[in-house]
């Protein structure tokens, strides 16, 4: 849930989300970086009483010092904090985790490095005991985030415990082996090689920038002017 602006609205809503959700389900709360460091730990204790079980980005995601006296904090409470989906290199991952600045790594699989530098995000995390739970949600980033998840259960954690995948269900039309789940909300495991990115050609044709026919649409509907963009 996000919460964030308005601290009696977000007790509110975190208590109907409770009543709606039972006390046995997790539930996790998301600042979107909105707080300094003090605001974050008085707001987040306003919460404690709904049991979040993470506060997502409480900062800026660059402050990892920010973030070791939030999570601090919070420990005391059973809150731990959630952050990496904005962290662009294993560097600033390395310094979250040796400072105890967070308890969830939310890697992004489009905004690191690629494959390898991700890699080694997941072995930094299995050496220092921090549970990986990736971002996604956006255009191809659960058919990519799908296959690190896996690998980590296959090959570095080897368990579920505490581990969890965003998934968002949109755009996975558009991709020809688009991601999928179970009943049970789990990402079934692809049967085709690959990285699960090859977009469908017709997607091409319609949305490659700028001479996609949706974007020549757009324009001439006068949604877009592209020397903006």
């Amino acid at each position: 849930m996000k919460v964030g602006q308005n601290l009696q609205n977000d007790i509110e809503r975190c208590k109907l989300v409770r009543e709606e959700i039972g006390w046995e389900n997790q539930f996790m709360i998301d600042a979107n970086q909105t707080w300094d460091v003090p605001t974050a730990i008085e707001w987040v204790k306003n919460l404690k009483d709904f049991k979040p079980l993470w506060i997502e980005e409480p900062t800026s995601p660059d402050d990892v010092l920010g973030h070791a006296k939030i999570a601090e904090a919070l420990r005391e409470h059973s809150i731990g904090v959630a952050t990496g989906e904005m962290c662009c290199n294993r560097v600033m991952f390395k310094q979250f985790m040796q400072a105890n600045a967070l308890d969830f790594c939310q890697i992004d699989s489009a905004r690191i490095g690629g494959v390898n530098e991700i890699l080694t995000v997941y072995l930094m995390a299995k050496k220092l005991g921090v549970k990986v739970c990736p971002h996604a949600g956006g255009v191809g980033l659960c058919e990519m985030v799908q296959h690190l998840q896996m690998w980590d259960y296959c090959s570095v954690s080897c368990t579920m415990e505490g581990r969890m995948v965003e998934f968002v269900d949109q755009q996975h039309d558009q991709f020809v082996y688009p991601a999928k789940i179970n009943e049970n909300a789990c990402y079934i495991a692809p049967n085709m090689p690959g990285y699960s990115t090859q977009l469908k050609e017709e997607a091409i044709v319609q949305f490659e920038y700028p001479h996609g026919t949706e974007w020549k649409r757009m324009v001439g509907e006068g949604i877009f002017k592209l020397e903006n963009y």
